[in-house]
């Protein structure tokens, strides 16, 4: 993709006007699936405003827009090749190149249909001490973007998860250990870097021990600062002395940081005392997304959070729903002297990013490295490791609960050792149970549908039901392709046995049959605690 050149920031502060320096600092959400008129008002307001960057989503029916889900997504086939064209119409509207943000944690399919995927970071913090790995991974994805002509990957997550009931994080986090969530953003953090591909770490100050979706509403962090101190801020201010381009600050209220109640986007106690002073970070801020229910509701009036955040100690805006009337209200309260300093900020980003955009790198399958991810990924939660062994050996019932994704592993089994599958659905209960009493040993592949603990993972209390009172009654071996956490809704017996492959991809489901006949070894470590279930020492 042809690459703009972009002024020195030298030029470009001579050259701008005021108001063309605060429309740089905004970041509007566009979507693949706009129609033409939606796609023409996008051009027009980065014509108009000076618009400095741009963020993809897939469309306003995704879960970025539609937080209670009540509108259907339409799947575009061709979303990659959209993708590209809307970039090159959006840079020709702009008289001054945009850096183009996507979120892309695990590659550009967290957002885009049919491009490649790669393990969620609960799956990479499965991985024992191979750092290089996790820098593959931040290299392929940043090479990914590059293609497809994106400069600014907002990512990695470095929020500890410690909560399992988090909405929203979760499986986004590398884990739940402080260290462990470090060390692997730093080697995702180096793969990016390798490219040339901007970053940015979230959620500051913190967002892992919350219950409370900020789509939804605004979540309360109640430590004190000392045990943020040791924990939540612990990762972004290693990171922050490491070096990182950008700090994205999460909707948050955190009374020991701030006991104003403000939500930490518009706080300029944790933005501008924390954040830039305490921490000595100098690089860009950046909102997560101003639409999100956590801050849009508290300033009903258009303009007003843009203006807040940005007074707070904000570079950049990300997902303003009301450009024309922030940028006329940070003109109205803020001073030359500030709008100078984020614009600076900014374009230094800008500069960074355009001088890495003419390298070229070779982008390889996802299919090989994510076959590798599976093999160290893969855990073993043994409570009775020797049955293991007599349940594979034995005529055990080849049994799965399925999601949409086809399902190798069970077919594998049902084709190399001769086991019938069998699906348990609400319907065919009645039919399994029959079964299972002419079964001591059952294997158990668990696809659960959701990747979120909203609504028991997807799974229905029926078959949840059903899978305890098997796991009670008979020797079970569950493989679960999916959140580790589901672990926690299941009443599993101490004795239970357990291998956890994290992802339904294909590369894991046959690594996964690799392990079960004992072709290779689980690698793996739980990157959480779970409340009923340990691993093996």
């Amino acid at each position: 993709m042809k690459m703009h050149s972009v002024l020195s920031y030298k030029e470009a502060s001579e050259k701008l006007t005021l108001k063309q320096k605060v429309g740089q600092l905004f970041m509007p959400a566009v979507f693949i699936n706009d129609t033409e008129e939606e796609v023409q008002q996008i051009e027009n307001l980065i014509r108009t405003q000076a618009i400095g960057s741009i963020c993809f989503f897939h469309s306003r029916a995704s879960a970025a827009t539609n937080f209670e889900g009540k509108k259907k997504v339409v799947h575009n086939e061709h979303s990659y090749n959209r993708l590209k064209q809307l970039i090159s119409r959006y840079q020709k509207a702009a008289e001054f190149p945009l850096l183009i943000a996507i979120d892309a944690e695990w590659g550009l399919a967290m957002r885009i249909e049919n491009t490649n995927q790669y393990p969620y970071a609960i799956t990479l913090g499965a991985i024992h001490e191979n750092s290089e790995l996790i820098f593959e991974v931040g290299k392929q994805i940043a090479m990914d973007c590059k293609e497809a002509g994106i400069h600014w990957n907002l990512a990695p997550v470095v929020d500890i998860n410690d909560n399992p009931k988090n909405p929203v994080i979760g499986y986004r986090s590398f884990g739940d250990d402080k260290n462990k969530v470090l060390s692997k953003a730093k080697a995702y953090l180096s793969g990016m870097e390798s490219v040339g591909v901007l970053n940015s770490i979230k959620h500051f100050p913190g967002h892992g021990d919350t219950a409370t979706d900020s789509h939804l509403g605004l979540p309360v962090i109640t430590k004190s600062k000392k045990k943020l101190q040791e924990n939540e801020l612990y990762p972004f201010s290693k990171l922050i002395k490491h070096g990182v381009d950008a700090v994205m600050v999460g909707h948050l209220a955190v009374p020991a940081l701030d006991d104003s109640e403000n939500p930490s986007t518009t706080s300029s106690k944790i933005i501008t005392d924390v954040l830039r002073t305490a921490l000595e970070f100098d690089g860009v801020i950046i909102s997560d997304a101003l639409n999100m229910y956590a801050v849009s509701k508290k300033f009903p009036q258009k303009g007003t959070l843009e203006s807040a955040a940005f007074i707070a100690g904000m570079d950049v805006m990300c997902f303003s729903e009301y450009v024309e009337e922030g940028i006329q209200q940070i003109i109205n309260s803020a001073t030359k002297e500030r709008i100078e300093a984020s614009f600076k900020r900014t374009w230094k980003l800008k500069e960074q990013a355009f001088a890495d955009a003419g390298q070229e790198h070779s982008i390889s399958s996802p299919l090989a490295l994510n076959k590798v991810l599976a093999q160290h990924s893969l855990t073993e939660l043994y409570g009775n490791a020797p049955i293991v062994e007599q349940i594979k050996k034995s005529n055990f019932l080849n049994l799965s609960v399925d999601n949409q994704k086809e399902n190798l592993f069970s077919a594998a089994i049902e084709k190399q050792n001769g086991q019938c599958h069998h699906q348990l659905e609400l319907n065919s209960i009645h039919e399994i149970r029959n079964l299972t009493a002419d079964h001591k040993n059952i294997v158990l592949a668990l696809f659960p549908p959701f990747v979120k603990p909203k609504n028991l993972f997807g799974l229905q209390p029926e078959i949840l039901g059903f899978i305890n009172e098997m796991v009670a009654q008979k020797n079970v071996l569950i493989y679960l392709f999916g959140n580790p956490y589901v672990l926690d809704i299941l009443e599993l017996n101490p004795s239970a046995n357990v291998v956890v492959a994290y992802q339904d991809f294909s590369e894991f489901q046959t690594e996964a049959y690799h392990h079960f006949t004992n072709q290779i070894e689980a690698k793996g470590k739980l990157p959480v605690k779970l409340q009923n279930y340990h691993e093996k020492i």
